[in-house]
């Protein structure tokens, strides 16, 4: 297994876009509840070199996205914005989808997001009407880039094969990835972004927290080795267990992007050390015997 160069920034699927090589997911940033935290959060992100802030329209019934946007306004930087339709029963068609993205500009305040996605597939609805959806949010200018989130490695490529007939680039693919869920690897998404040249963009990367935790005697877990192994590495290293699991999903493929969520500026500023942790192929092939360990 090549083990890929880490960066601070990585290209956007083949959007001639790039961003930073880590984000950060907004489902926890709700406006009216730590305005002050994510305000704060938000400045150390973009201060720290993280500049990929992901949110959607059903985080907080809209919530993040108004609070995205009060931090754009009082920061002064805009970051890298992206964003989801939720195709609801009901809320399916092209026309649905720019709907929504009218009201998420609003609830931004931007003329455009740099980056649309279908949030996940509707299981009765065409791949074709989700892709041309995403044509219209792209031609329209109201959306830089276009991705899909939490579709299989057919369903991606269907739509992907739809978007290129219209000369539009399928940005990335947003799916479960973390060294304690590695399906993207075994069930072909992995492969399909490398194939298409579409970023994966992975949130839950440090799943949900567990990684950045060590092994708890009371209750063992079938993690309890990888954790062991992320710990005696980042204590070696003067890091955390959090910014080792980062550092490897960066060094696992040139097309991850990890967004793991902040909604402190001392979460921020931790993830953005990641950054510059380098992993040796060593620790490298470490983890990754340990995360495919059996449990004891």
């Amino acid at each position: 297994m090549d083990i890929a160069p880490q960066t601070p920034t990585r290209p956007l699927g083949r959007t001639g876009l790039s961003v930073s090589a880590l984000g950060v997911g907004t489902n926890r940033w709700r406006q009216g509840d730590n305005d002050a935290n994510v305000r704060e959060t938000f400045k150390a992100l973009l201060d720290g070199g993280i500049d990929f802030i992901d949110t959607a329209e059903v985080y907080g019934f809209g919530k993040s996205e108004r609070l995205i946007g009060d931090c754009i306004r009082s920061d002064g930087r805009r970051g890298f914005v992206a964003s989801k339709f939720a195709p609801f029963v009901a809320r399916t068609s092209a026309r649905h989808l720019m709907a929504a993205l009218d009201r998420t500009l609003e609830r931004l305040g931007l003329t455009s997001v740099d980056l649309y996605y279908v949030h996940f597939p509707f299981p009765l609805t065409d791949m074709a009407t989700f892709a041309d959806g995403l044509i219209e949010a792209a031609k329209s200018g109201k959306a830089r880039t276009v991705g899909v989130s939490n579709f299989s490695a057919d369903q991606m490529r269907r739509v992907a094969d739809r978007l290129a007939k219209a000369d539009v680039p399928l940005a990335a693919n947003e799916v479960h990835y973390s060294l304690a869920h590695r399906a993207p690897e075994k069930n072909g998404v992995l492969d399909a972004c490398r194939e298409l040249g579409t970023s994966l963009v992975a949130y839950f990367p440090l799943a949900s927290g567990r990684l950045t935790r060590g092994p708890d005697p009371a209750k063992p877990d079938r993690l309890d080795a990888l954790k062991r192994t992320l710990g005696e590495i980042a204590e070696g290293r003067q890091a955390t267990r959090g910014q080792v699991a980062l550092s490897w999903l960066l060094a696992r493929d040139a097309a991850v992007i990890p967004i793991p969520g902040a909604s402190k500026a001392r979460h921020a500023q931790e993830i953005c050390a990641a950054l510059s942790l380098q992993l040796t192929p060593d620790e490298f092939a470490a983890i990754d015997t340990a995360s495919t360990a059996p449990p004891r």
